[in-house]
C-alpha cells in the first residue's frame, strides 16, 4: 500500500519549510500566522522572534523572543487559515461552518456549488475537504469580492479544487448533478430554484442569512421548491475561564452570527393541489 502523500504545503508537513505557514501562538488573543519567507523576523510586542531559525524544526516547539519570551510553534489547522485571510465582507465564523460542513456532508470527491464568495472563508474550508478529487463553482456578482477570494485561495494552496465565477446565481448555476449548495447572499430566497436545479435529488443545501425576516422567507421559498428536512438554527458560543477552583464563564462571548437554514432537495418542486 502506498503511503499516503503529505498535506498541501500551506497547512505543513512534517517539519517547518520555509514557504509553509506556522502559527505562532501565545495565548488564545496572541497568536501570529506567518511563513518564514515572508517573515524571517517577526517583530511583536513581546520580542522579535527568528522565524527564519525554526526553517527544518517539527512543530509544536517552543521558540524564545529577544525579550525572553517564550512562543509556541504549532501546524495552523484550516480554521487558524481561514480566520487569518484578507477579507472585503464578513467572514462566518468557524461555529457556523462547523455545522455548514457536517450537514453538508463535504468531502473528498464532492462537487459544491455556492454563491456568494465574499472573501473566500466558506470557500477555503469547501476546498480543503473536497481535494484532492473534489470542486468547488463559486458565484459572486462582484467582481472586487473574487479577486481578494482568489488571492486568498491561492495563500492556501487551494486554487486547483476552486472554480470561480462572476454572475448572478439568480439566472442559473451552469453546473448540474451537484453534491452539496451553499447560499450567502442577501436574497437567497431568489436563488432557491437555480440551487435546486443545479443540485441531485436528495442533495443538501445550506443557506446563511442573518435576519429572521430572510430566514422566513427563504424557508417559504424552499418547501414551495420541495425540499424537505428543512431546519433554521443559530449557534451561540461562550467560551469558559477554565482554572482549579475558580472556573468561571469568559466575560466575552460569540452570540449571534447569523441563522442557519438546511434543507434536502427531492425530484422537484411539489405540484398544487
Amino acid at each position: 500500500m502506498l503511503e499516503e502523500e503529505p498535506r498541501l504545503n500551506a497547512f505543513g508537513g512534517e517539519f517547518i519549510t520555509s514557504d509553509a505557514w506556522v502559527l505562532v501562538y501565545r495565548d488564545r488573543r496572541r497568536r501570529w500566522l506567518v511563513r518564514p519567507k515572508d517573515t524571517p523576523k517577526l517583530h511583536t510586542h513581546l520580542g522579535i522572534l527568528d522565524v527564519s531559525n525554526i526553517v527544518g524544526k517539527e512543530y509544536g516547539i517552543t521558540a524564545t523572543t529577544t525579550l525572553g519570551d517564550e512562543l509556541t510553534i504549532l501546524r495552523p489547522t484550516i480554521e487558524d487559515l481561514v480566520m487569518k485571510l484578507a477579507r472585503k465582507t464578513q467572514v462566518i465564523y468557524p461555529k457556523d461552518l462547523g455545522l455548514i460542513a457536517l450537514k453538508l456532508g463535504v468531502h473528498a470527491g464532492s462537487r459544491v456549488v455556492e454563491t456568494g464568495t465574499g472573501s473566500g472563508a466558506t470557500t477555503a474550508l469547501m476546498a480543503y475537504l473536497v481535494q484532492p478529487s473534489g470542486m468547488v463553482y463559486t458565484y459572486d456578482i462582484n467582481p472586487e469580492f473574487q479577486e481578494v477570494a482568489k488571492k486568498n485561495i491561492e495563500r492556501l494552496g487551494l486554487s486547483d479544487f476552486v472554480t470561480f465565477k462572476v454572475g448572478d446565481a439568480k439566472s442559473g448555476f451552469a453546473e448540474s448533478g451537484m453534491d452539496a449548495g451553499i447560499l450567502d447572499v442577501g436574497d437567497p430566497w431568489e436563488v432557491v430554484e437555480s440551487m435546486r436545479k443545479s443540485l441531485k435529488s436528495s442533495a443538501p443545501m445550506a443557506a446563511v442569512t442573518p435576519t429572521t425576516n430572510q430566514a422566513e422567507k427563504l424557508v417559504a421559498k424552499m418547501k414551495e421548491e420541495g425540499f424537505v428536512n428543512v431546519e433554521t438554527m443559530e449557534i451561540l458560543l461562550r467560551h469558559l475561564e477554565a482554572r482549579v477552583g475558580m472556573t468561571r464563564p469568559s466575560n466575552i462571548m460569540v452570540g449571534h452570527t447569523a441563522y442557519l437554514t438546511f434543507g434536502r432537495t427531492t425530484v422537484g418542486p411539489r405540484q398544487s393541489s
